[in-house]
C-alpha cells in the first residue's frame, strides 16, 4: 500500500487527501512535524530534500514530492486528467498558476495568520502578500463567471490544486464573498462526490508558531 508523508495543516497535503478521496485510495498515512524539525531529520530529506510534504511514497519503494506532481500522478488514467493533450494542456495552465500566484499569495498570507507570524513580518511584505491575493482572485473571478469548474474537461485535479488555499482565503483576512463566481465555485467544488471537508487548523500543531527549521 502507498504512503503519504504528511502535515494535517497543511493544504498542499490536503490536495493530495482530497484527491485520494474521490479516488477511494486506500493508503497509509505517517505524520512530519515539520515545524518540530522532522523534515530536516536525514531519513526524510533522503525522500525529500527540501524537507516539505506531501510525500507519497509507492508500494515498489519510489518517491514523489511536490503536491501538484502528485495529484498527476494519482490522477492519471482517471476522470480528474482528461486524456487530450489540449484538455490535458488547460489543466496543467492551473496548476502552474497555482504554483506562481497561489503559493505566493493566499497561501503565504493565511500561514501568516494563522500561524501568528504577522507581528514578525514588515508591512511591506503583508501588503505585498494582501495584494498578491486580489490580484490572485480577480483573476479566477473573471475567468469562472459564467464557467461550472476551471477547464472545459469539468471538475479536475486543476479544481483540486487551485481550491485547497482559494477556498480559505477568509483565513487569509480576504472574503470569499467579495468574489461571487469563486465563492460559487468553490461551493460546486464541495459538492462533488466523496469531497473531502475536514481540513486542520494549525492550532493542532504547538510548534507551528515557530518559523521552519
Amino acid at each position: 500500500m502507498m504512503t503519504l508523508y504528511d502535515y494535517l495543516p497543511s493544504q498542499n497535503a490536503y490536495k493530495v487527501r482530497l484527491l485520494l478521496s474521490h479516488l477511494q485510495r486506500p493508503h497509509t498515512t505517517k505524520i512530519v512535524n515539520i515545524f518540530s524539525g522532522e523534515g530536516q531529520q536525514r531519513e526524510f530529506l533522503a525522500k525529500n530534500p527540501s524537507g516539505s510534504v506531501p510525500v507519497l511514497e509507492l508500494e515498489d519503494g519510489r518517491i514523489l514530492t511536490e503536491s501538484n506532481a502528485i495529484l498527476f500522478y494519482l490522477a492519471f488514467g482517471t476522470g480528474y486528467l482528461p486524456a487530450d493533450p489540449w484538455n490535458q494542456a488547460q489543466v496543467m495552465r492551473w496548476m502552474f498558476f497555482e504554483e506562481d500566484f497561489i503559493q505566493n499569495g493566499i497561501a503565504s498570507l493565511r500561514h501568516w495568520t494563522m500561524t501568528g507570524k504577522l507581528a514578525r513580518r514588515s508591512r511591506e511584505m503583508i501588503d505585498a502578500k494582501s495584494s498578491a491575493s486580489v490580484k490572485t482572485l480577480t483573476i479566477l473571478e473573471r475567468w469562472l463567471h459564467g464557467r461550472s469548474f476551471l477547464t472545459d474537461a469539468g471538475y479536475t485535479i486543476a479544481d483540486i490544486s487551485v481550491f485547497a488555499y482559494t477556498s480559505r482565503a477568509h483565513e487569509a483576512g480576504i472574503p470569499l464573498e467579495e468574489f461571487p463566481a469563486v465563492a460559487a465555485w468553490v461551493s460546486r467544488v464541495r459538492s462533488t462526490p466523496h469531497f473531502l471537508e475536514t481540513v486542520y487548523p494549525y492550532s493542532i500543531d504547538p510548534d507551528s508558531g515557530t518559523e521552519l527549521p
